[in-house]
């Protein structure tokens, strides 16, 4: 693809054929996500391209992600951007619920809408870019629609792609789509990968290894996660001098460890808390069961109404978009997804507040931000329940500042640089 009048690969003809003729399919798939409680109304009308927000004048840059940390890391370039652009507005686009619900909970960027993603049709992708007329396109990670890409291409609006994350295993998986792929990444600006192995991953899928840097996560950029204040102070007053800590975005198993290590502690700090805030909220329940059992009393679970822990040695906070708020409580966290064979998450939101990081040893889906963060001394691996209890004793007995340059990702600034370069002047 190279503009207008460009004839398109084959591959990609075809794909935009079938989905002009599915799309029905699409509309009464979003109607009956609809009476399952799976999307709203305006949802609903987003996707299908019957409604908009009114597009603000002058230039709007654009953003896709999916995921609610890839909306977070987002939304965190485009405050970076604002501040630098003034003339500019912004545009982020998802296509989970769960994701715009997260944005509107944190707030957005200055000068930032949300809406939600146009299904991937040829109709509702040109209605959306014929409202919009965004100057710059940016996908973040791999969720590239290819009927979204090819109207952007026919519009000739420059497109960068940001955080791309590939594994042997995800390559292979997508190996079977290669022509799609290879109609699809020659026509980036630039390409933003992780790591080296990404970078092979995308040339082997088509990329102009010419165009790709690897450039780390950008969830580095991610704003300080919002809360409210007045909770906040609520808590913080109920809490007074006893020692907190957080185990964050868990998985099965590791609140077993969690709990284990908690035990311990507590035969040295009595009052010591336990903040458990699974991964999956649906879980509540059963880690609260989990940890009565091991503590030998009642847990308190916030979806029940338990707002605020009084004598409970441990909570279980099963709710979604609360995390600024339990990073804030915690001088320290073990940051979940790392026991668990799951590949860890984001170290930065919690850095971000002051809180300081542990993790176990499966890390991969941000191997690189842990080992530069471990050899700054801002994280820390632990391996079992008494290494974890000695780091979180240590973190509570001689608690650091940490310097917020040193938080700073160089590789991550520069793509706002890059970013910065495809925007009008």
């Amino acid at each position: 693809m190279s503009g207008p009048g460009a004839r398109q690969p084959w591959a990609l003809r075809a794909y935009l054929g079938l989905a002009g003729a599915l799309a029905p399919v699409w509309r009464a798939g979003l109607e009956r996500r609809l009476k399952r409680g799976k999307e709203t109304p305006r949802s609903v009308r987003q996707k299908l391209g019957s409604e908009y927000a009114q597009r603000p004048e002058g230039t709007v840059v654009w953003g896709h992600a999916v995921g609610v940390g890839e909306a977070m890391a987002l939304a965190g370039v485009f405050a970076r951007l604002a501040a630098l652009r003034p003339d500019c507005s912004f545009l982020l686009t998802t296509t989970a619920r769960t994701s715009g619900d997260a944005l509107k909970r944190t707030g957005l960027p200055p000068r930032c809408q949300h809406q939600f993603a146009p299904v991937d049709t040829p109709g509702a992708v040109a209605r959306f870019l014929d409202h919009w007329r965004p100057s710059l396109a940016v996908w973040c990670e791999m969720d590239l629609w290819p009927a979204l890409i090819a109207g952007t291409d026919a519009r000739q609006i420059p497109r960068v792609l940001v955080n791309a994350r590939l594994s042997s295993a995800s390559l292979a998986k997508r190996r079977w789509g290669r022509w799609i792929y290879q109609a699809l990444l020659p026509g980036f600006r630039d390409l933003f990968a992780q790591n080296t192995a990404t970078v092979d991953a995308l040339v082997a899928l088509g990329a102009p290894r010419e165009r790709i840097t690897v450039s780390g996560t950008i969830k580095a950029l991610v704003p300080p996660l919002g809360c409210d204040a007045d909770d906040l102070a609520a808590w913080q007053d109920a809490l007074g001098a006893r020692p907190v800590w957080l185990l964050a975005s868990s998985h099965p198993g590791e609140e077993a460890l969690a709990l284990e290590a908690h035990a311990g502690l507590r035969r040295q700090h009595p009052g010591a808390l336990l903040l458990i805030a699974p991964r999956a909220p649906a879980r509540g329940a059963e880690v609260a069961a989990l940890a009565a059992g091991a503590l030998s009393q009642a847990v308190p679970l916030r979806s029940a109404g338990a707002h605020i822990a009084t004598e409970a040695a441990a909570y279980v906070a099963d709710t979604i978009g609360e995390m600024g708020l339990w990073y804030r409580l915690a001088p320290v966290a073990l940051v979940g997804g790392s026991i668990a064979g799951v590949g860890g998450h984001n170290p930065h939101e919690p850095l971000a507040l002051g809180c300081a990081v542990l993790h176990g040893p499966n890390v991969w889906n941000f191997s690189e931000s842990y080992e530069r963060l471990d050899g700054l001394g801002l994280s820390r691996p632990v391996q079992n329940a008494d290494e974890l209890a000695r780091a979180v004793a240590a973190v509570w007995a001689s608690p650091r500042a940490h310097d917020s340059a040193a938080l700073s990702d160089p590789q991550a600034e520069a793509v706002l640089t890059r970013l910065l370069g495809h925007l009008p002047a």
